[in-house]
């Protein structure tokens, strides 16, 4: 798909260290910047773009994230955060409100009771050269499927005066990394732009943390991962979202939605976010299931021994716990890494804490291909990825799931990232989405683990008035699977069950 998005250019601030702003949705080649994360010595850029949503309706959302600035962050603040009011000036509400029953039916924080949550709202607001920002109202409730954990890559100052910028991007709260505090900018129902895939905005809920995932962990203090938690618990119960990582998803877990954006789809919040300690705080901890006879694993090291030689990390890397397993071509740790022709199109996979197309995270879920000498296989990206798992040592536990492995005579079958309708689906009026399969294939006799089943949906966020609105279904069925380090969907009829 396209996107006819128009981007708006902020002047360099003098004195202001520059930020990266990676993608998060992708765009069309004239406003693309796929920044995949800074490295030890980043070159300055001159410039920051924000990208504004158009009159007319994309094909995508497009929006930018800020990211990357040294900490703390200066006290000079580039344009875009100077257009929007400090937090302190947006009158809050008590903590710990809870409104509403459905999917933010009322306005104010939707929190629970035992957390510090205020209301600080995002802008929604008709741009003077045409279009509207910084997200998509709605005038009902919808339905939740994913709630995306995000880090910002910069201060919650930061993130809480951007949000209150019209024409730049919006999620759903900020947590601080201090104490735990909240800040709602949408209602649930509302639909942010910060997900990087159109598809997945529009069935989520964006949770964007204050911190940088290449600093080890430092800025996931346990106020902000009890903080998170306790909120998240509290919006899966309410939304009827499972406790899970094919529900519960990293940023770096959504696909990307054509092959051009795949190598530019986000990394946080990366290899130090401690998602068994979160699930632990969830009340839905990583455990074993199936017994010897599981077909899945879940992967699960031990945060504070696994410690994963990544590069990129300012004052270095060695030493620091990660949820993060490596992954090989062969049972060795001198062997390759396995390779990902989506993010690495002409290249290797790097051990760059900020590229994650070799690696798995703890409570994704895999089918097992095979066991050797304390190594285990995955089926991952359309072969077998091994990892060190030793008995004494285990990085993994077995579980049990649905798998589904492609039908006698369809394969190889394509990869989406996005599970829309087909074309005879669409009203007149509507624009027709194309079903652009991903550069992956999936050949006979390879088996992934099955997330949900889902029917095809496209919701069209054409105008500013929520009322002119559509939502396109179609008949066609796609199965969720964990394929590689991001979930992606294939049709439902070109697979079959192979068991759990």
């Amino acid at each position: 798909m396209t996107d006819d998005g128009e981007r708006v250019v902020l002047p360099a601030t003098p004195g202001l260290p520059t930020l990266r702003a990676p993608l998060s949705e992708p765009p069309a080649p004239m406003a693309q910047r796929r920044a995949h994360g800074p490295t030890p010595t980043p070159t300055p850029e001159p410039v920051t773009d924000i990208v504004v949503k158009p009159a007319t309706e994309p094909a995508t959302k497009i929006t930018t994230v800020l990211a990357s600035a040294p900490s703390p962050l200066p006290t000079v603040m580039p344009a875009a955060l100077a257009a929007a009011p400090a937090a302190g000036s947006i009158a809050g509400t008590t903590a710990g409100t809870t409104a509403g029953t459905t999917a933010g039916t009322t306005v104010g924080p939707d929190c629970p009771r035992n957390v510090s949550c205020e209301w600080l709202p995002a802008v929604y607001r008709r741009l003077k050269g045409g279009g509207y920002g910084n997200h998509d109202r709605s005038d009902g409730p919808r339905k939740i499927d994913y709630i995306v954990i995000h880090d910002g890559e910069t201060s919650y100052d930061a993130m809480t005066r951007l949000v209150r910028n019209p024409e730049y991007l919006s999620w759903h709260f900020t947590i601080r990394s201090s104490d735990g505090h909240i800040a709602q900018h949408l209602r649930a129902r509302d639909i942010g732009w910060h997900a990087g895939n159109w598809y997945v905005n529009s069935r989520s809920i964006g949770l964007e943390h204050e911190g940088y995932l290449a600093r080890g962990g430092s800025w996931f203090t346990e106020a902000m991962y009890r903080a998170s938690a306790r909120l998240v618990r509290h919006l899966a119960a309410k939304y009827d979202v499972p406790l899970d990582r094919a529900h519960i998803l990293g940023h770096d877990n959504v696909p990307g939605t054509t092959p051009e954006t795949v190598s530019g789809m986000h990394d946080d919040p990366g290899p130090y976010w401690d998602w068994s300690h979160y699930f632990e705080l969830l009340g839905s901890p990583l455990r074993a299931s199936g017994g010897d006879a599981a077909r899945s694993v879940l992967i699960k090291p031990d945060y504070g021994t696994n410690s994963p030689n990544f590069t990129g990390c300012p004052g270095g890397c060695r030493g620091l716990g990660a949820s993060s397993v490596w992954l090989h071509t062969r049972p060795s740790l001198t062997a390759p890494l396995v390779s990902d022709i989506g993010k690495h199109p002409t290249g290797d996979s790097t051990y760059s804490v900020y590229d994650h197309a070799a690696r798995a995270s703890s409570g994704q879920r895999y089918a097992l291909a095979e066991r050797r000498d304390g190594w285990t296989a995955i089926w991952y990206l359309g072969r077998k990825a091994w990892f060190s798992d030793p008995a004494e040592a285990p990085t993994s536990l077995p579980a049990s799931g649905p798998l589904v492995t492609p039908r006698p005579g369809r394969a190889p079958i394509r990869v989406y990232g996005r599970a829309y309708p087909k074309a005879h689906a669409y009203p007149v009026g509507v624009p027709v989405q194309a079903l652009t399969p991903l550069q992956y294939s999936i050949p006979a006799g390879q088996v992934y683990s099955s997330g949900p089943t889902t029917r095809a949906s496209y919701l069209r966020a054409a105008a500013f008035d929520p009322a002119d609105h559509r939502v396109v279904r179609g008949e066609t069925r796609y199965r969720q699977i964990q394929f590689g380090h991001r979930i992606m969907f294939v049709r439902a009829s070109d697979v079959q069950p192979a068991g759990r």
